[in-house]
């Protein structure tokens, strides 16, 4: 059953993608999906047989051997690769139907979804990783998908280049992960998860040399290894290729948001939770640098115009949270929060698409409006994932839709934690929870509320427009259509989930079942209390972000419901802000000012002066050129002509007998 759904993504992949021009879109489209669709049913039954205690370890193939390292292709089966296995396959399997409307005018569909197959491979083969090594083959396989289909269409020069950002910064952070890989294995002698985890605590007290300094063994290899999760999971200085990753199509930006590659950081902290439960200055980078994504992407959130980047940095903030959750020890905290986001942020993801169909692909929120009477499915859709996201429930209570039940958990063991950088972090996240719901509500009055288009005018101008529109955008006037019910049915099925997962899972994940559904494969370590004291917090905690999602809610119903200039005013009032926050706290000004013209620069110098003036100058251009001349000119001389031999050989003989007379005689 293991082996189906790891493998049978990979089949999809390969028919859809050889034999594509045969059967045609339609065929690719039904086999990758119907693969895919098997796998759905397979993982959540995996899920409940795991959840009731039956792991596996399921070897593949030996893969090879040198010298100590001996690294072998396994599938390991537990708790937290069941929770990690419904999760990809079931965003993906909905991606794949959605797509079959979304991308039905397109006429490279057998090559995108065979990309989304092997995308949805890899994941599959990170998650299923019985060692370092497979993880980072997993780890690279998605890395490489998301510049494919971000870059799916490749005639674009913003696609091509939100593609190479992402590749690039990826990259960054993965050669951290790659020293925290082969730290790993120096301290230990293996790779192997198992082994690894079994010499963990004989690593205690040992120190390493690294660029000039002793280093906590341990500490460093945690903090080697959440550098790559930092670049995957796109958290804050290695942030800024996720929200140019709204180039690629819709569907895609569901897929890497909801379930795939920015998951991938999560998971390898939780999965490596027996190292880091050592390292308490690890977990503390780890607790500062979550709980700054949530509250710098939340700030991003509220002024940002395009649909797609809205959610996008919403994605960013919520991955903040889920690692908070980690970083106070609280890692079930972090999965569950990923779990409930796969199904609410899929189905925003997959409502903005629909949006942006009926808006003839248009993205920019200013132009749009009034759309909840012209596709009221669609709109109830949003609503439902927004509730999701801005965290709406019962306080003191577990009934809520699913980010009320996951995400305010996180709130509360941020309070509860003692870990340097807990304070630091809880107001971090109560401010980011605020702010999460104006900007959640904004998109939603901007987009189902007013009149069309009557925000063009009483918001303020960008800048830098370089994203107004989606995919095929045509600026076509007609009036808005609701989607087939081919994208429809996905949105209905996430609904479900973003509305009662929460509930339906908390006693897995937090509750009284924890220690029972988990069992050993996240490490919790002795003196880690977190999940009993987060329910000793104060009553004002528990109840603080409910406050913070109604303040939010009643500033965005102020701002675009009732006084709809205000936003306008307040952009004029504090212009250096307004554009400090527009234009994402000018990182990407920043870093092109520090990374990118240096790097040109050098490039240049080594080019013109370099290749151009010392190579070629004394070489192609110099001596070879000077040689080339002389033989130009030798080469004239053999015309063919024997009365010029002749003449040649006549002055040959003067020139001798000259130089006989005059100077060679003694």
């Amino acid at each position: 059953m293991y082996d189906l759904i790891v493998f049978l993504p990979l089949f999809g992949f390969l028919i859809a993608g050889i034999f594509g021009r045969w059967i045609g879109a339609r065929g690719a489209e039904y086999v990758t999906t119907g693969f895919l669709g098997v796998c759905f049913v397979l993982s959540w039954i995996a899920f409940f047989q795991v959840g009731a205690g039956a792991d596996a370890h399921v070897p593949v193939a030996n893969w090879f051997t040198s010298g100590k390292l001996a690294v072998a292709w396994a599938l390991r089966i537990d708790t937290l690769t069941a929770v990690m296995l419904v999760v990809v396959t079931t965003v993906s399997f909905l991606v794949h139907v959605y797509s079959i409307g979304y991308m039905a005018e397109d006429p490279s569909q057998p090559r995108f979804f065979a990309y989304l197959s092997l995308f949805t491979f890899a994941m599959l083969m990170l998650v299923t990783s019985d060692n370092l090594v497979q993880l980072f083959f997993g780890w690279e396989g998605v890395g490489l998908m998301s510049y494919l289909l971000i870059g799916f269409w490749y005639d674009r020069p913003a696609a091509n280049a939100a593609a190479i950002k992402a590749f690039v910064v990826n990259r960054v952070g993965d050669f951290g992960f790659a020293l925290g890989i082969f730290l790993t294995f120096q301290l230990t002698g293996s790779v192997t998860y198992d082994q690894v985890f079994a010499a963990a605590p004989g690593l205690a007290g040992k120190t390493v040399h690294f660029i000039g300094f002793d280093w906590d063994a341990v500490t460093l290899a945690c903090l080697l290894l959440f550098m790559g999760a930092m670049g995957k999971s796109a958290q804050f200085l290695l942030h800024t290729w996720l929200p140019d990753a709204m180039e690629g199509p819709t569907p895609v930006s569901a897929l890497i948001h909801a379930a795939t590659m920015v998951t991938a950081g999560v998971f390898m902290v939780a999965r490596l939770s027996p190292l880091f439960e050592m390292s308490s200055t690890a977990l503390s980078v780890v607790l500062i640098v979550g709980a700054t994504t949530a509250f710098f992407a939340a700030t991003v959130g509220l002024v940002q115009n395009d649909i797609k980047r809205v959610i996008a940095y919403s994605t960013c903030s919520q991955l903040g949270y889920m690692f908070v959750g980690l970083g106070v020890g609280g890692y079930s905290l972090g999965m569950f929060h990923l779990f409930t986001h796969a199904f609410f942020k899929a189905l925003l993801f997959l409502g903005a698409g629909s949006v942006i169909t009926a808006m003839h692909h248009e993205q920019d929120m200013r132009k749009m409006g009034g759309l909840r009477t012209e596709i009221p499915i669609t709109f109830w859709m949003m609503v439902i994932g927004t509730l999701a996201l801005t965290g709406v429930g019962i306080p003191f209570t577990s009934i809520g839709f699913a980010g009320f039940v996951s995400k305010d958990a996180i709130i509360e063991a941020a309070y509860a934690s003692h870990r340097t950088g807990a304070v630091y972090a809880s107001w971090c996240v109560v401010i980011a929870a605020a702010f999460t719901s104006f900007y959640s509500w904004r998109l939603v009055f901007m987009t189902f509320f007013g009149h069309r288009g009557e925000w063009a005018g009483s918001l303020p101008a960008e800048a830098h427009d370089a994203h107004a529109h989606d995919d095929h955008a045509d600026h076509d006037d007609h009036a808005a259509h609701e989607s087939p019910p081919v994208m429809l049915i996905p949105l209905a099925v996430l609904a479900l989930g973003a509305t009662f997962a929460g509930v339906a899972f908390r006693h897995w994940f937090i509750g009284g079942g924890f220690e029972e559904f988990w069992r050993n494969s996240l490490s919790v370590g002795a003196d880690n209390h977190i999940l009993e004291e987060m329910e000793h917090v104060p009553a004002l905690i528990s109840l603080s972000p409910t406050l913070m999602m109604l303040g939010g809610l009643f500033v965005a119903c102020y701002m675009y419901l009732v006084d709809r200039t205000m936003p306008k005013r307040l952009a004029d009032f504090f212009p250096p802000l307004y554009q400090f926050l527009l234009n994402k706290w000018y990182f990407d000004e920043l870093y092109d000012a520090i990374f990118v013209r240096p790097a040109f620069a050098i490039g240049r110098l080594f080019w013109k002066g370099g290749d151009g003036a010392i190579i070629d100058g004394f070489g192609p251009d110099g001596i070879s050129a000077r040689v080339l001349d002389v033989t130009r000119g030798a080469v004239r001389l053999q015309s063919g002509y024997i009365y010029q031999y002749a003449f040649a050989m006549l002055l040959g003989v003067a020139a001798l007998a000259t130089w006989y007379l005059f100077g060679g005689a003694r």
